[in-house]
This record gives structure tokens, sequence and C-alpha cells, in this order.
């Protein structure tokens, strides 16, 4: 068997077998394979396509090219959660503890953000002193302890994905829809996610900008769970408008906390209960979503929600007095309201402007290398629907810096739009 044959099979539209999409991702990934080849088997999937046969052989193959994790010796399932990235998507900071609070345990490996699209492990390290460089048997125990763990990736997860992405960025192939997928799923699957919960989002802020894409990318991961035999649900959500009203490192655990209390903005705390249902019920807690919700509510109402997250800032070692006073939080330099110059309603407030607008500030990435600043942000007050009064505050900017200021507070003014007709709430979730 030869690389070359392989890439010219996909280049003439053939369907591979397992045998050579095998035999290619561990060439690849033990270095026979050079990287010019694997770009090109890239390019050809990217033109060509992939059966989901095919999707979930590449998936496994590459699942299989490290370490996996296996949880069955701590948990009687193991529910993993991926969010395809958005512009305030704190969603894992409250659901986690939610659901572990309804006696599922979760042990989720977050990332960090790049671009407009934020990272859990840079919100949660706006906390002094949480790690989130766990071992695996610390990873292990803690899950096993107090049900819940939230931190980066400990083992060499998936390496054929990590090398076959970082070529995808430079070739131009990223938005293949099955090698999308694949890289997706082949983490979640090593890291020992038996049943997987998937919020694909779509819109403005999201990678998936239509809905149309967005369902095709949910049905082959569903496509490839099933195949790969785990149960997977996938919810197309909206990201369109941030999520929630803060958008910035230590503003999102500080709302985040504030929905756990029982508070927060509603958009937000209706996401997470609806993640939250799906969840219970893939990991057998609850029979039926109205079952599941209510279990999540009520664990927001008793105080369970927020101690289980108390108890995962301490067991990962961070200062939990800064959950219990969000006031000590660091503040930024420079806290600015802009007040809407007219009256009418919100028809527009679009996500990728505004997250954008949040990196420029320093609270993302422009590139990997780019370090965080955990105090700024913005803050969001109007959402797609509602009335907004001339004079009244439209959004709020935490900088350090006031020519970033001025330049964020551009391109947030900028993603605001206004009607003088009436304009729908956008929905939560379209499937």
């Amino acid at each position: 068997m030869r690389a070359v044959d392989i890439i010219v099979k996909k280049r003439e539209k053939g369907e591979l077998t397992r045998e050579e999409i095998d035999f290619f991702i561990q060439g690849f990934t033990a270095g026979n394979v050079p990287d010019y080849q694997a770009s090109a088997f890239a390019m050809a999937v990217l033109l060509n396509g992939m059966t989901p046969r095919e999707t979930t052989d590449l998936t496994v193959a590459m699942a299989n090219s490290g370490q996996t994790l296996d949880l069955r010796d701590v948990v009687d399932i193991a529910v993993d959660k991926h969010s395809s990235g958005g512009v305030g998507d704190k969603t894992s900071l409250a659901v986690l503890p939610i659901v572990a609070a309804c006696g599922l345990p979760v042990g989720k490996m977050s990332g960090r953000g790049l671009g407009f699209s934020g990272g859990t492990l840079d919100k949660l390290e706006s906390i002094p002193g949480y790690r989130v460089d766990l071992s695996t048997d610390e990873f292990k125990k803690q899950l096993k302890e107090i049900g819940v763990v939230l931190a980066g990736q400990s083992l060499d997860l998936a390496p054929a994905d990590g090398r076959l992405y970082a070529l995808r960025d430079v070739t131009g192939t990223v938005p293949s829809i099955p090698l999308i997928a694949s890289s997706i799923m082949c983490k979640k699957i090593a890291a020992g996610a038996h049943a997987i919960l998937l919020d694909v989002k779509t819109g403005l802020g999201a990678f998936m900008e239509t809905l149309q894409d967005a369902r095709v990318l949910a049905n082959l991961m569903a496509d490839i769970g099933k195949l790969a035999g785990r149960e997977v649900v996938a919810l197309l959500s909206d990201m369109n408008q941030p999520l929630g009203c803060a958008v910035g490192n230590s503003l999102e655990v500080v709302e985040a906390i504030e929905t756990l209390q029982g508070g927060g903005p509603y958009d937000f705390r209706e996401h997470c209960l609806h993640v939250s249902a799906h969840m219970l019920v893939l990991g057998k807690r609850a029979d039926f979503l109205a079952e599941g919700r209510a279990m999540a509510e009520n664990a927001i109402g008793n105080g369970s929600a927020f101690e289980k997250f108390r108890m995962l800032v301490q067991a990962q070692g961070g200062d939990v007095s800064y959950v219990d006073d969000t006031t000590k939080f660091p503040r930024a330099r420079f806290v600015s309201v802009e007040n809407a110059a007219r009256s009418g309603i919100i028809s527009k407030v679009n996500a990728r402007g505004v997250g954008e607008a949040s990196v420029i500030l320093g609270a993302g990435r422009a590139k990997k290398s780019d370090a965080v600043d955990h105090a700024v942000g913005i803050i969001v007050h109007k959402k797609v629907g509602s009335w907004a009064e001339k004079g009244e505050p439209l959004f709020t900017i935490h900088a350090d810096d006031e020519a970033k200021l001025a330049e964020a507070r551009a391109l947030t003014l900028a993603a605001h739009e206004f009607s003088d007709a009436v304009v729908p709430p956008l929905p939560l979730f379209y499937d």
C-alpha cells in the first residue's frame, strides 16, 4: 500500500477502505507520510468529500493515533459535551456543576481561545490558583471523589489530528465538513466519552454561519458517533448575537456564577438548562427532557449546583473566595458605558463584531502566543428584539488601554443596529 495511491483514489472520487485510511493515518503519525502528502489528502477530501463510514474510520484512526483515556473504572457512563465555540459561550462553567449536582459525573478536557471565540481554560484561569494541568491520575481521582473536572488536555490525545489541523490551517482546507467532524469527534472518543452532547453553533459569530451547513455538520457527527458505538445528541443553537451579556474572561466567570446562584441573563440560563437536560438524559439520570430540566432547575434552586462549582474550584487549587465574593476579581483600568444614541428596537448585535472587539481589548488571542488579559471585555446590555431608549446603556467596555478602548467601542457600536419596526427575538435553538 502506498500513500500516493490513496491520495489518487480520493482525488478520483473513490471511497477509501478502513485499511487504507488506517495505513495513511498511522504513516502520517509515524512520520512516514510527509506533510505534503497529508496536505494533498486533505485537499482531495475537501473537494470530493467522504461518506459517513469513511469519516468514521478516519475519526477512529485519529483517535487511536495516541493515548486514550478509559473512565469506566470511575464512572458508569462517561458523558462529554462539546461546543463549536462562539462569543460569550461560558456554558461549560455552569452546565458541568449543574449536571454533577444532579448525580451525573462529568470530566471535561477543554481548550484555550483563539480568535474571537473564547476558551474555557482562559476563563477559569481568571480565578487565582486554578490548575488546568491535571495528570491523568488526578483527573480520574477528582472525577471519582467530587464528580466534576474541568481541565486541559492531560494526555497526548489524537496527535494525528493536531498535526493534520496545523496543515489544514495553512493549506486552505479548514472548511471541509468531514475533516471538521472527524477532528471534533476523534478527541471526544479518545477522551473516553460513551455519550456526547454537541452544541453546534450557527450564525454570524459561528464557524458554521448558515443553518444548512450547521445541520450537515451536526448530522455527520451524529452519524460518526452511531457508527463508532457512541450515543450522540447534537443541538443547533444560535450564535448571531453573544450568548448571555458578558464577553471576556473574568466577566464571563462572574456571569456563570450569578447563573448558578439563580440569576444571570435569561438567554444564558435557558441555554444551560436545555443543555443540562439533554446531558442528564444521555447520562441515564433522567428518562425524558422535562424531567432533566426540572432536575437542573432544582440544582440551581437548592444551591447544590453553586456548591458543586465551589468544590470544583477548590479541588483544582483555585481561590474559592473569588467565587464567594466576585468583587475580588481584578477590575479593568477603564470602564466606559456607551448609551444608545437613539430610541428603537435592536435588530442586530453582531456576535463576530463584539468578539473581535474583545480580542482588540486583550480578552482573546489573535495568535496562539498572545497573552490574555482576564479583566477586560464587554457587557452587552440589549438583545435582538428588545427596546432601547435613547440615553439608556447599550454596552459597557472594560479596558486597560484607552486606544484599544476607542477601537473596541467603534467595533461594538458598528455591531449594533436599530429598527423602528418590530423585530422578533432570536431563537435560542433551531433544532
